[in-house]
């Protein structure tokens, strides 16, 4: 009920109580207390109505002139026909309400007409039809059936006191219709509270949900930067469920909210551990590679380059097998152990630089050896091209080292010829091998023999006109014939 209903029905009680009072002083009661209850007196500038006095009290009061009842309000001539539906007024103000057949005494409104005092109670029967069609256009439009009940209540007393005037009945059936629309109305809200409540349960079981999933992961593969942004996602989203999202009870609320504070501690303390544990990694990690780094700076000023180049490669086996330390704190450790190498490396270059200065004119003596070598190929007098390769190795030895880029160059050009002086060497000594001379004699010998037999199975063959045996002869003699003639033109070789 809204503050102007309630303003308007406590003006209507007050003028109710008010003109029974004026009922109870028509035997005799004090006139002064006429005016105090006019009907059309504003209720704001009335005093609240006490209990009415006994008769004894009345009689004990002196009696005062009777004071003027001011008028009622007009009544227009429709309500009036329509309040003498349902009631009478008498001459001296009594009023009747006509309901079921008797009538029933609602009041007395003096010193008025008989159609003022029946407008005056059917203006509350009014009154009471104004809060029921404000009461339906809530219902209508599905406005919060928050004391909607309470309201149809209130309606219902105030028609059952009968101090009204008009269609009691209908009005008690429009109440009754209503309190049933507003059942259904508050099952409808019901309905739509408990679907929202399942909604944000759901959403609240999913935020506690995503949080127990990220505390779950391994602390070991964990992304604990985008983990722990989605933690604190996760919470905000929980304290602005809790501050404008509905109630889900009490029970539900403390064992989500349980499971939400277990989920984000256990995260929290693997954190912890996980950056406490890096943090003792980190430091083991920089104190294995500032050792390294030691020892490279001490090694950068060495000048015996092939035992600190292997030294350094030692060092850079060693610092692939140390742990990573934190990314700015390994980079700039790279960067003192690089400094180290590239300061020894550089002085080695330098040194191999000036070396090559100085190998260069060794360079064109080998240069020049080499094309002297080369023209022994291709070897046709084998101890010429020996001796001429001895004294060529002998000036080559004396010429002294070559720069470490044409090393490799030179040599190939010189064990070119030293490789075909070698191979010439073998060759001669398989011509000369006596075990090759004999095997080779003792196979000819073989294959003269079985030349021999198959010459005569061949003339046996004609004679006797086997063309099988004739053909199988000829094919295994010729085939003899063959290997006859290469191990002969291979013994001619060997002489």
């Amino acid at each position: 009920m809204t503050d102007s209903q309630k303003s308007d029905e406590t003006a209507a009680v007050a003028n109710d109580e008010a003109v029974e009072v004026i009922e109870a002083t028509d035997a005799g009661a004090s006139p002064e207390a006429t005016p105090a209850s006019a009907p059309n007196e504003p209720a704001a500038s009335r005093p609240a109505p006490s209990a009415a006095p006994s008769p004894a009290a009345f009689a004990a009061r002196p009696k005062a002139p009777v004071a003027v009842v001011p008028a009622a309000p007009a009544v227009s001539a429709a309500s009036l026909a329509e309040a003498a539906k349902w009631g009478r007024a008498e001459g001296d103000g009594h009023v009747f309400l006509t309901l079921d057949g008797e009538e029933i005494a609602v009041g007395q409104y003096p010193g008025v007409s008989p159609d003022e005092a029946l407008g005056y109670f059917a203006r509350k029967f009014d009154d009471v039809i104004a809060q029921v069609v404000l009461l339906e256009h809530r219902v209508e439009s599905k406005a919060p059936a928050t004391d909607m009940q309470k309201t149809v209540t209130h309606l219902r007393e105030q028609l059952a006191e009968r101090n009204m005037v008009g269609d009691i009945r209908s009005a008690e059936a429009r109440l009754d219709a209503l309190s049933t629309q507003i059942v259904e109305l508050e099952k409808s809200e019901k309905a739509a509270h408990e679907a929202v409540r399942a909604s944000e349960l759901a959403a609240r079981e999913a935020i506690v949900a995503e949080a127990e999933t990220i505390a779950g992961q391994d602390p070991a593969q964990i992304q604990w930067k985008t983990s722990s942004a989605r933690m604190n996602e996760l919470f905000e989203s929980w304290k602005s469920a809790q501050k404008s999202g509905v109630r889900l009870g009490r029970s539900n609320e403390d064992a989500l909210w349980k499971r939400f504070r277990s989920a984000r501690t256990v995260f929290d303390r693997h954190r912890r551990a996980y950056f406490s544990q890096l943090d003792s990694n980190n430091s083991a990690a920089k104190s294995a590679k500032e050792a390294l780094i030691a020892e490279a700076e001490a090694l950068s000023s060495s000048t015996d380059w092939g035992y600190a180049a292997g030294e350094y490669r030692r060092l850079m086996d060693q610092w692939k097998a140390t742990p990573r330390a934190s990314r700015k704190d390994d980079d700039a450790l790279w960067g003192r152990f690089r400094a180290a190498q590239d300061v020894f490396f550089s002085n080695r270059q330098a040194a191999n630089d000036q070396i090559d200065q100085e190998y260069t004119a060794n360079l064109a003596v080998k240069e020049q050896l080499v094309v002297e070598a080369q023209g022994l190929l291709p070897i046709k007098d084998l101890n010429a091209a020996k001796k001429a390769l001895q004294s060529i190795r002998d000036r080559w030895e004396d010429a002294g080292k070559v720069p470490r880029a044409d090393m490799g160059r030179i040599e190939a050009g010189l064990r070119k010829v030293e490789d075909a002086v070698r191979e010439a060497e073998e060759e001669k000594w398989r011509r000369s091998n006596p075990e090759t001379k004999a095997r080779t004699n003792s196979a000819l010998t073989q294959l003269e023999a079985a030349i021999a037999g198959l010459k005569d199975d061949l003339d046996k063959a004609e004679k006797a006109g086997d063309q099988r045996r004739i053909k199988a002869a000829r094919e295994a003699l010729e085939a003899r014939q063959a290997w006859h003639d290469q191990i002969q033109r291979s013994a001619s070789d060997l002489a």
